[in-house]
């Protein structure tokens, strides 16, 4: 995948930091995203991955930490990147009594756009919603729901655009359509931060961060998270892969086995010890068994595996 990101940071946070009550969910963290950079976060439900976009982009004030989003103070100067940043939420927020043109209308008014009805009539053909202009927000389905969100976050032309889980509810299609519009908003240099839980959409951004529990677990090229993470990966076929899967648990080398439909996929740090498994088990013929490389689903289980949950009852206070 080309990406027109270049070594200029958009965004460049050292340290940052959200207490809420006596949890630390966001704990030290830092990161610096290229401009128009499809960056996604991935990480499990109450991981701080929204928390830690919006404290970014200048809608959240950090505890601790320091740095700069579009080339202002995320402490100081947080009004000015909040008018160059479009904010996806997860939960449809627009009028659903009004139409889709009404509803662009008054995003157009927040923002005080000059000449506002020619940009909403060119937001409605961008996204591919005039023919429904008319329509009530409200009748949408959830993939039209979505094109009007994405809309309405772009109708003031940001430079960093923030999607919180955007496809979640929607159709297969439907998710197919809006990363197409992503990735030709990030070739005209827009910047955007991504959450998500589809290992399929982290495939189409440019860099990734695994958020677990507060803390960033990794971050880097997408391309080459597997191999930072340092799994070995074989892919093994065969009948009763149940009973393999909990023989496979307890054999040396062996770190991780995840079931992917019919298939184990079974990994591990040590590859010499992996592959003197392997090699055993293999020569007992009962299943076919090849390397695989270890893609970012692999290395997303086994991240999260040894994590730490902030919100566990029997956790210290204030650990991450």
């Amino acid at each position: 995948m080309t990406s027109p990101a270049n070594g200029e940071p958009v965004i460049a946070v050292r340290g940052l930091t959200k207490v809420f009550g006596e949890r630390r969910v966001v704990d030290d963290f830092d990161i610096t995203v290229p401009r128009g950079a499809i960056y996604g976060f991935l990480g499990p439900n109450g991981s701080g991955k929204t928390t830690t976009i919006r404290m970014l982009c200048g809608l959240l004030t950090p505890d601790g930490g320091e740095g700069e989003c579009l080339g202002f103070d995320i402490r100081k100067e947080a009004e000015r990147i909040k008018e160059q940043v479009g904010y996806m939420t997860q939960k449809f927020s627009l009028y659903e009594d009004l139409s889709i043109r009404e509803n662009l209308d008054f995003i157009a008014r927040m923002y005080r756009i000059a000449d506002r009805r020619t940009r909403v009539e060119q937001a409605l053909e961008d996204l591919g919603l005039a023919d429904r202009a008319s329509q009530l927000a409200g009748t949408l389905s959830g993939g039209w729901k979505q094109r009007l969100a994405l809309a309405a976050c772009l109708i003031h032309d940001p430079k960093l655009l923030l999607l919180d889980e955007p496809t979640a509810g929607v159709d297969p299609k439907a998710r197919r359509d809006f990363w197409d519009e992503i990735r030709r908003l990030s070739a005209q240099g827009v910047t955007v931060l991504v959450s998500t839980h589809y290992m399929d959409e982290a495939v189409q951004c440019d860099f990734i961060a695994y958020i677990a529990y507060g803390k960033k677990l990794i971050d880097g090229p997408s391309a080459e998270i597997p191999e930072q993470v340092g799994l070995e990966t074989w892919r093994v076929e065969g009948p009763d892969l149940a009973a393999l899967e909990d023989r496979l648990r307890t054999e040396p080398g062996i770190e991780q086995v995840a079931r992917f439909g019919s298939v184990l996929h079974v990994s591990g740090t040590d590859k010499a010890a992996l592959e003197a498994t392997v090699e055993r088990l293999a020569a007992e013929g009962t299943h076919r068994w090849r390397r695989q490389v270890a893609g970012l689903e692999e290395a997303f289980i086994y991240l999260m595996a040894g994590a730490r949950d902030n919100f566990a009852r029997d956790k210290p206070q204030g650990a991450g």
